[in-house]
Formats: structure tokens, sequence, C-alpha cells
């Protein structure tokens, strides 16, 4: 019996107390490699297309002024959160995506580096950045206060939209599965389909949420030049 409802996220697989359930972040690993060295097929082909569509998107948000081959650690993003996202949706797989532990953990940094960046070198541009144009004066003040506030709470809301639209539908998911002992017949036939269901919109949130994520980062990046 489930003493929190949250318990089922809690990491339980451990050796010698040390926990096994983030080795699951690691097993997109074991099927990147075989792109590189088996000839190429159709996955390789479709997945090498997604990385320039990617590419070029990416380039545009960034800009004229960005570094050659600043979008790589982007796509590097979208395909370390699609392969965690995807492997939450098999049983008995750990969901780290879930956890604030990972999902902070990256944006943290990310912000950090690209805030460093922006006001060491481009400190004018940076302070400009703070009042919108067309500003009043009389509102000035309040517009830096509000677009600093804004600017801080970016990693939080960047790590938080991922993990709880991650723990949202895997909790929907949990609590509809233990309806089932007490179900009818007749009702388990319409909760297979509605969970067949949910499950192929987790399988959506799992790659709109990499999306989202990486599509933000992105941004986050073109505003600090």
């Amino acid at each position: 019996m489930m003493t929190n409802l949250f318990s089922t996220f809690d990491p339980s697989t451990n050796i010698f107390n040390m926990s096994l359930n983030w080795t699951s972040t690691f097993l997109g690993l074991l099927l990147i490699p075989s792109m590189f060295w088996l000839m190429p097929s159709r996955i390789n082909i479709l997945w090498n297309k997604l990385t320039l569509i990617l590419n070029n998107e990416f380039k545009t948000l960034l800009g004229q002024k960005s570094f050659q081959g600043s979008t790589f650690i982007f796509i590097s993003i979208f395909i370390m959160m699609l392969f965690n996202n995807f492997m939450g949706l098999f049983p008995y797989i750990f969901t780290s995506t879930s956890h604030m532990t990972l999902t902070f953990s990256i944006a943290l940094p990310m912000w950090v580096s690209f805030m460093l960046f922006g006001w060491i070198n481009n400190t004018n541009y940076m302070f400009t950045h703070l009042v919108p144009q067309g500003t009043p004066n009389a509102l000035m003040s309040f517009m830096v206060l509000i677009e600093t506030i804004s600017n801080i709470i970016r990693p939080g809301t960047l790590a938080v939209r991922l993990a709880a639209n991650m723990i949202a539908g895997h909790l929907l998911l949990t609590l509809l599965g233990n309806t089932g002992p007490s179900l009818t017949m007749a009702t388990i036939y319409i909760l297979i389909i509605v969970q067949m269901l949910l499950l192929v919109l987790e399988s959506a949130m799992a790659m709109i949420q990499a999306y989202v994520f990486s599509i933000l980062s992105t941004l986050y990046s073109s505003e600090t030049y």
C-alpha cells in the first residue's frame, strides 16, 4: 500500500545502498552506437534528417551572431531528454526526467553560463535588455525589477515544466492502473483502451517536452548577445 502518492517515483533499486535507478539515464547509449558502426539504415537516415532540421531551427533562433557549432549543445540536450522521457514509459524503468534532481542540474548550469557570458561580454546589451523598448519613464524601475525576477526564475521554470509534465502523466497512468483489481470485466476493457490512449498521449508529451526544453534554452541563449 502506498503511503504517499508520489512514492512510486522514489528510487528503490539499490545494491550496497547505491541507487541503480539513475542508470536508466544511460540506457539510451545502448541504442545510439549501432548507428555509427552499422551500414546506414532507414532509422539512421531519419535520425540524421531530424538532426539537420533541429540544427537549422536552432541556428535561426540563435541568429547570425551565434558561434559555429553552438547548436550542437541544444541538439544534444533534446536527444538526451527525448531518450529519458521515452525510457520512462517502459515498465519498471525509472523515469529520471520526472525528478528535479536531473532537470534542475541541467537547467541551472546552462542558465548560469548564459548569464555569465552575457554580463561579461555584452554588459551594455544586458542592461538595455532589462527595459523593453517603448517603456514609459515612470515604469522603467518596475520593469527592471520584473525582468530581473523573470530572468532569475528561468532555470526553475525550465526544470519544473519538464518534471511536472512527466510526473503528471505517469501519476494518471498509475492511479488508473491501481483501480483495475476492483473493476468488473466490462469496465476493465474500457480501462485498457483509456490506458493505451494515455500512453499515446505520453509518447507525444515526451517529444514535445524535450523540444520545449531545448527551444527555451536556445531562446535564453540568444538573448545574451
